[in-house]
């Protein structure tokens, strides 16, 4: 007897590929899921390790700067003037510091936004992070935090105060570092390079620097810039009289260490202030790192109408500051003459 077929009407036919579809469109979208979700996964960054890597870019641009300046090869060049008239300077040593710190931030964390003052397209894939996470941070910071990296944004200096840098005043140079995280300030580190100083701040969870025991805020020092001035010396008499003592100090890095105890048995090469003041335009990547370390010892860095920074996107600081640890600041900015920067 022949063997028996096995015959489809054309209903069951449509139907076994229908099954056939369900079955291969399951599979596909659970293996889909899973993959976003692990994409999803990976787009998450550990503050903690972010830290770390800050802190390690820092301390490698300070490398850089200090071989260039021994090396005296600086190459020297304007980037053009400021408001105020003042010439913004570039030399191998911000370029170099840029490329180490930069490509290492981005080599780590390649999802995260990174801003940086200068401008550089060279990509170097060697610099890594060592994986290192520093004692003083692990026993600091126990328990790892993560966010969205969308909402990371990186603002680094690679070398502040070049003007000073140029001149061999190399004492007020840094090298900084800053995590804001939906636009506010959490993590900054600065870094001395010659000095061996290094502070870092992670708000809500710790810092390697302190207030220091007592301030002055009646008869108060006064930090300001000794380059990009403006008319701050008359606004500071103004503001607190004319017995207040005026710092003229490089690096806006500089300044914030001069509100602080730091870790270093070196620190007294750093001037002591009450309150640092600066009232002409600024970039964040000059300041958002020290507005982290102050906010992480519970000091505060506005603007001259006590205004919060966002540290989001925007390079330009318009609105002056002020900047504070240990004191009321509100009762600075109540002394505060009135002052609008887009103005002057």
């Amino acid at each position: 007897m022949a063997p028996m077929g096995i015959r489809l009407s054309p209903l069951g036919v449509a139907v076994f590929c229908l099954l056939g579809v369900g079955v291969f469109y399951h599979l596909y979208a659970g293996v889909l899921s899973s993959r976003l979700a692990a994409f999803r996964q990976r787009r998450t960054v550990d503050l903690r390790d972010l830290l770390a890597v800050s802190l390690e870019a820092a301390q490698l641009g300070g490398i850089e700067v200090k071989r260039v300046r021994g090396d005296n090869k600086l190459e020297e060049k304007s980037k053009g003037k400021t408001r105020e008239g003042a010439n913004e300077l570039l030399t191998m040593g911000d370029l170099q510091s840029h490329r180490k710190m930069f490509n290492l931030i981005k080599n780590t964390f390649p999802d995260i936004t990174v801003n940086s003052e200068e401008l550089d397209k060279v990509v170097d894939r060697s610099v890594a992070w060592s994986r290192t996470i520093p004692l003083e941070i692990q026993n600091m910071i126990k328990e790892n935090r993560d966010v969205p990296a969308e909402s990371v944004t990186v603002w680094i200096d690679p070398l502040d105060a070049t003007q000073e840098y140029t001149e061999n005043l190399v004492k007020y140079v840094t090298t900084m570092v800053c995590v804001a995280v939906d636009g506010k300030p959490v993590i900054g580190v600065i870094h001395q390079p010659f000095s061996r100083i290094t502070a870092w701040g992670f708000v809500g969870e710790g810092s390697n620097a302190r207030p220091r025991s007592s301030y002055n805020i009646n008869t108060p020092k006064v930090v300001v810039s000794r380059s990009h001035s403006g008319k701050v010396k008359s606004y500071v008499r103004d503001a607190f009289g004319n017995s207040t003592t005026i710092i003229e100090a490089g690096g806006a890095g500089y300044k914030v260490l001069s509100l602080l105890d730091v870790p270093t048995s070196e620190a007294g090469s750093i001037d002591q202030a009450d309150i640092y003041l600066h009232i002409t335009f600024i970039k964040k990547w000059d300041i958002c790192a020290g507005a982290a370390l102050l906010n992480a010892v519970e000091g505060h860095m506005t603007t001259l109408k006590g205004e919060d920074i966002d540290y989001s996107e925007i390079p330009l600081n318009k609105g002056g500051l002020v900047a504070s640890v240990g004191v009321d600041h509100k009762a600075i900015l109540q002394r505060l003459p009135s002052w609008d920067p887009e103005e002057h």
